[in-house]
């Protein structure tokens, strides 16, 4: 076999497959561009920024996406159902993505979200939580945000001499 022909095949294989391409060309690990601002709304709508970074500015979004690839493997396929159902509550209820709503909007969405999948909701907030208020280290808490807002000193990163 030619080395044209197996590049001809082996992209007709992944075309076919839907699964060579999953990603768009964002930087997410398994996140989609347009999932990752769907998220992003709703992380800040658990945790939103006020007198301190909300949730959006703290990396819950990164802290997500990287664990989707480690400990949070098994709940892949929670997280794109629960994102889908989350625009098809903006696109039903306000005829507009969710990320271009109000806020106001955006926090109905998310409360209707909660009442149709509070299994989803609920793992979801404790990801947030998880990443607002865990160690840097693991993608989230950015510039130990929450740690400072609480008056706890950050932590030395391990294999460092302090």
């Amino acid at each position: 076999m030619h080395r044209r022909s197996f590049l001809a095949g082996t992209a007709a294989a992944a075309a076919l497959s839907g699964t060579a391409c999953r990603r768009d060309t964002s930087n997410w690990r398994t996140l989609t561009g347009s999932e990752a601002a769907t998220l992003a709304v709703l992380c800040d709508q658990i945790i939103p920024g006020g007198d301190q970074p909300g949730a959006r500015w703290a990396g819950a979004v990164r802290f997500i996406d990287i664990q989707l690839t480690r400990k949070y493997k098994t709940h892949r396929t929670a997280y794109r159902d629960g994102l889908q159902q989350a625009e098809a509550i903006a696109h039903s209820r306000f005829k507009s993505a969710l990320v271009d709503l109000p806020l106001a909007q955006q926090l109905e969405c998310a409360q209707e979200l909660e009442r149709q999948s509070p299994q989803f909701f609920n793992l979801l907030v404790a990801h947030t939580m998880q990443s607002y208020y865990g160690s840097p280290r693991h993608g989230g808490n950015r510039d130990a945000v929450s740690w400072r807002m609480l008056g706890v000193p950050p932590l030395p990163v391990r294999g460092q001499n302090v």
